[in-house]
């Protein structure tokens, strides 16, 4: 069975709306598919995709093919992912860093 990761449109006429789906590449685009993984909302602006990549590295390491979309959603995914525990981790250092001055202050007075 090839298997395959791609979009199954959903939403009303003319408001598309696509869930990221792994899927027998045999079956039809909206019929049966294995695990959703995801959703992708192309009417939005910036972050308009959300969907596991541990998920889909892990079809994709179990030889699931993804399509062309897919493929781009999960590079913008894993960028978001990547950008995300860096602008946590900053403000993590400044508190370590009043924490330490803090106790210093105590000692002073």
């Amino acid at each position: 069975m090839a298997v395959s990761i791609r979009l199954r449109r959903e939403g009303s006429k003319n408001r598309p709306y696509y869930r990221v789906v792994v899927t027998d590449s045999r079956s039809p685009r909206d019929g049966k598919f294995i695990e959703i993984i995801g959703t992708y909302d192309p009417k939005l602006t910036g972050q308009n995709s959300s969907f596991s990549v541990e998920r889909a590295e892990y079809w994709i390491s179990k030889g699931a093919r993804p399509s062309d979309t897919v493929r781009s959603l999960i590079k913008k995914q894993k960028k978001t992912v990547l950008a995300e525990p860096a602008s946590e981790g900053e403000p993590e250092s400044s508190e370590a860093a009043e924490e330490d001055s803090s106790p210093s202050a105590e000692t002073e007075s």
